[in-house]
Parts: structure tokens; sequence; C-alpha cells
């Protein structure tokens, strides 16, 4: 499987501008490309203005994911504003070429940014397969709590999209890293650039990491980029055969 992560700038609040520009960069992804993976909160940057920004589950942005997936003959996904009723929701959509849509509503809510007065927090870990990888999603600050993606022999390929600010850096290769390692995984963090309208500056290093915690591919940083890399099955299966930590892994349950 080839991934592709779009690592760009994001015009803060402007819907239009963002989902144009993607397009444009949408026809440079390699060819082959299995699943384009986009930044958290790609058509608007970061904001907690929910009533303005968000969609239906329907709407203008998904609309623009499920005719970019029907073009290219690959999945989408990054997360966008939806609201439900009086509720908000930080949700990841995935959508492919045959019309099929998996989502996740970010679990855990960015307190020190005020992100869970905003929105409501997901209570749903969800997995899903396409071409052959089982797909764990998880958003930016998710990443930071290793038993909400504690993988049980369920997935293979764990998706990060982030908008990760530049003064935590190295926390963010490092967990990176770490999930990779700890899950047996392969993982892909998708992270933006540039500088939001809180005047919080992003600085990129998208990565695409195999299960030994190894470098597939890296975005520069600092500067927008197409970050592309094959990852598969076969190595991970023999790999997880061989040493097979995941037998002795401790049982839990989580409660919400």
């Amino acid at each position: 499987m080839k991934l592709t992560i779009i690592q760009t700038d994001i015009f803060w609040e402007d819907k239009i501008r963002n989902l144009e520009r993607l397009g444009e960069i949408m026809s440079s992804v390699p060819s082959g490309t299995d699943i384009v993976i986009l930044p958290e909160m790609f058509n608007t940057g970061f904001s907690m203005n929910t009533a303005k920004l968000s969609e239906t589950s329907r709407s203008v942005t998904f609309e623009w994911m499920k005719s970019i997936s029907e073009k290219g003959n690959f999945g989408v996904c990054g997360t966008y504003i939806i609201r439900e009723g009086s509720r908000f929701f930080n949700r990841w959509v995935f959508v492919n070429e045959r019309g099929e849509v998996y989502t996740y509503d970010k679990r855990h809510l960015f307190s020190p940014g005020n992100e869970n007065k905003s929105f409501t927090p997901g209570k749903k870990r969800v997995i899903f397969k396409y071409r052959g990888f089982r797909i764990l999603p998880n958003i930016c600050y998710d990443l930071r709590f290793p038993v909400w993606s504690r993988n049980r022999n369920d997935y293979d390929l764990l998706i990060n999209s982030a908008n990760w600010p530049e003064s935590r850096r190295d926390v963010w290769t490092t967990l990176l890293k770490a999930r990779a390692i700890e899950n047996q995984c392969y993982v892909a963090g998708a992270n933006r650039i540039g500088t939001d309208g809180e005047g919080l500056k992003y600085f990129g290093d998208s990565l695409i990491l195999n299960p030994w915690g190894e470098i597939v591919a890296s975005g520069d940083s600092f500067t927008g980029s197409l970050v592309s890399g094959e990852i598969k099955i076969a190595d991970l299966e023999n790999f997880r055969n061989k040493f097979s930590v995941w037998k002795d892994a401790d049982d839990f349950s989580i409660r919400f």
C-alpha cells in the first residue's frame, strides 16, 4: 500500500480557499497512491469557531472528498468540524473511491486549548479495513494516550491527523515512534505547517513509520510537501509472527 500525506499550510477559517488549494495539490499526488492523508481540520485550521465553520455530515467538505477520491481512485481522510443538533465533533472522515465512508470522533479533546468546551468527545474506537490493511484512526492529542490506541492484534496501520505545534516538536516524533514500536504497526502522522489565527506555529515533520519505529518517509520541516511511502502487510505479518510481543500484552478494558 502506498500512503501520501499532504503537509500544507492552512488558511485560517477559510474553507473555500483551503479546498481549492488542496484540490490543486491533489493533481501532484504520486501515481499508485492508495490513501491520501490530510491534517486535522484541514479546511479551517484548529478553530473553536464551531457555529460558523461546522457542517452536517454530508455537506461541502464531504462532497469535495468524495469527488477527489473518485477521480484519484484512492481513499482520502482528514478531520473537520461536524454539527449534529446542538453538538459539535472534531470528526475524522475517510471516503474511498467506491463511496464507502468511515468516521471517528476525536476522543481526547485538547483541554489546554479549550477544545473540550467547544466539542463533544467521541466514545467509539473505530477500526476498518481498506485494501488489505486494518486501520485505526487517531486525531492529534489522542497520540498522548497509549491505552486508547493499544493494539490487541486488531489493526495494522495507525493514522493520526494533527495540528501539532512547533513548541512540542520533539514530543510529536517521539510519540509517533513509540506508538509504532509498542503496537507493532505502521504509523502515519500528518501535520500542518505555517501559523494559525491564534499565532501558533506548526513545523510539519509528517512521518510514515514502520513497526520497528524506523522512518519510511518524512516531510520537510516548515515547508509544504507530499510525503509518500510504501507499507507492506507481508512484512508486518512476518515481524509479528517472529517477534510476537502482542501475545504478552496485559488485558484491560476501556470505560466511558
